[in-house]
């Protein structure tokens, strides 16, 4: 009787598919999760509430330039020319006098210099300030 043992093969998993089911699992979920996140930062800003009265020799000194190259100090309006001397009488004793920029968004940066070399001669520190984007 010739029998024969018949050839034992071994079980095989094709994994050639596999790759390329794992790049289309992997563009799904990169997709999906530019979708699901915000395009925002969430932040969260301090806040704060005065214990005690600000001191009149430390309050700021507001300066405002409109669009126009107006220059007021405190609400008034004052010349170019004579904005250092007003900024000064302003200063007066304060030991650290601040002074509040606000400038008109359409004014060239030379105007800002300009502004800011005045402010650097009176050795005050300076603060830039912005209108809310919702003021006309």
């Amino acid at each position: 009787m010739g029998l024969r043992k018949k050839a034992h093969r071994d079980a095989e998993v094709s994994t050639e598919s596999l790759n390329d089911i794992m790049f289309f699992l992997l563009l799904f979920f990169l997709i999906l999760s530019t979708m699901v996140s915000p395009n925002a930062i969430k932040v969260n800003l301090p806040s704060s509430k005065p214990t005690k009265p600000i001191d009149n020799n430390k309050k700021p000194i507001h300066l405002d330039v409109s669009n126009t190259r107006n220059y007021y100090v405190e609400g008034k309006e004052v010349d170019f020319s004579n904005l250092e001397a007003v900024l000064s009488t302003e200063i007066g004793t304060n030991p650290e006098p601040t002074v509040v920029l606000q400038m008109d968004k359409d004014l060239s940066i030379q105007d800002a210099v300009d502004v800011m070399i005045i402010i650097d001669k009176l050795k005050c520190k300076m603060v830039w300030a912005t209108k809310p984007s919702n003021a006309q």
